[in-house]
């Protein structure tokens, strides 16, 4: 009876474990995912905003330099 119990705890367990082990490696994805979105958010925003920030950086150069 003990022996028959402790195979089931055990058992339940060692599915525990392995459901922990894929969500973790699920959690990975889901990371990589929200880094990616974040890094094509980051260059849309340079591509749109980077040649206004360049002209204004310019303006403040060729006003220093007169």
């Amino acid at each position: 009876m003990l022996s028959n119990l402790y195979q089931r705890l055990r058992g339940l367990m060692v599915r525990k474990t392995e459901l922990e082990e894929k969500e973790k490696g699920q959690g990975m994805v889901e990371y990589a995912l929200i880094l990616v979105l974040i890094a094509i958010v980051v260059i849309v925003i340079l591509t749109v905003v980077g040649h206004q920030v360049n002209n204004i950086f310019s303006n403040i150069s060729s006003s220093l330099g007169t």
